[in-house]
């Protein structure tokens, strides 16, 4: 009963974040960024262009992370059109841990610092056919492997951006979901195994999007010593690219409660750059820029402590 109790109570808490009230933040109060090197990952259309636009016109200087380089010329060249500004290609294919590791190395070998990075890129609900160069579920492994492991190799940076901050912090910025309340993880479907066959693409998403939100809770703990804020969020309902494998059935019902892609951006700029963010390290936040909660394994240091070992172990490369 108490079980079912909670899960009415999560999903109360998805079906309020629906339909949020008005926003107050607005882009316009970013402050300026000048000086500031941020990377967002998946940032070649949707939620995440949005997001390069704003740091741009606030004079960040930006990596756009993406893996198809065609798509991410084409948005940089837009969005120096739109902005004046120029952001730079990074190239990531957050399915590949080798791809993940040639990023981070190439980043690190351009840029000292890191001020704050944004693990914006996912995908949901993808043929169940698809699995990642490692082995992994292709939405556990892009939403939750390749991102761990590329944050995993940029904390040096992000603990030396923490110095040159204005607020001697550097910040991580998850993008979870309203999914995450729906369904605890399973480790026996986080591969290509019966169990993950067994739970169909929808569950698989909602997991790894829980995922998120635990990954960047324990990385607020694991990093606080060295200036490192981690934030989650739902960045709400969005009418982007995430919704490209949807049925026209589903097309058609989510198409009612969607918001246009650029609302999708202000919580986790307000996360990233606002110096009030800073006091709610850890939590999860929900649109419009405000703080919500999680499901209760988000906040439970023995599940995050456990999902943390399980990546660790994913991404230790075979020779060691």
């Amino acid at each position: 009963m108490g079980g079912a109790i909670s899960q009415l109570k999560y999903m109360g808490y998805g079906v309020a974040q629906t339909f949020p009230p008005k926003p107050t933040f607005s882009t316009d109060q970013i402050p300026d960024l000048t000086g500031r090197v941020v990377i967002v990952t998946g940032a070649s259309s949707g939620v995440g262009k949005e997001t390069v636009r704003a740091l741009l016109v606030h004079n960040a200087k930006t990596y756009l992370a993406t893996r198809n380089k065609d798509k991410a010329e084409k948005a940089i060249a837009e969005l120096k059109e739109a902005t004046g500004k120029e952001a730079i290609f990074l190239e990531l294919d957050l399915a590949s841990l080798a791809s993940v590791r040639k990023a981070a190395a190439e980043f690190l070998g351009k840029e000292k610092e890191l001020h704050i990075l944004f693990n914006n890129a996912g995908v949901m609900w993808c043929p169940m056919d698809q699995i990642t160069e490692d082995g992994f579920d292709m939405q556990w492994g892009t939403n939750v492997v390749g991102h761990f492991l590329f944050t995993e190799l940029l904390v040096p940076a992000l603990a030396a951006g923490a110095k040159t901050s204005p607020d001697n912090h550097s910040r991580i910025v998850t993008t979870s979901s309203s999914g995450a309340y729906v369904r605890p993880l399973d480790y026996d479907a986080f591969a290509d195994t019966p169990k993950r066959k067994s739970l169909g693409t929808q569950n698989l998403y909602f997991q790894s999007k829980l995922g998120n939100a635990m990954v960047a809770h324990e990385a607020a703990k694991r990093y606080a010593d060295k200036g490192i804020l981690s934030f989650s969020c739902n960045p709400g309902n969005l009418k982007t690219d995430l919704q490209r494998y949807t049925t026209r059935a589903q097309a058609y019902f989510i198409g009612k409660i969607l918001y246009p892609a650029p609302y999708g951006a202000l919580t986790q700029l307000w996360a990233g750059t606002m110096p009030e963010a800073a006091k709610f390290n850890g939590e999860f936040l929900i649109p419009w820029a405000r703080v919500g909660r999680c499901r209760h394994e988000m906040y439970d240091p023995k599940e995050t402590e456990k999902l943390w070992a399980w990546l660790e172990g994913a991404v230790k490369p075979a020779a060691e």
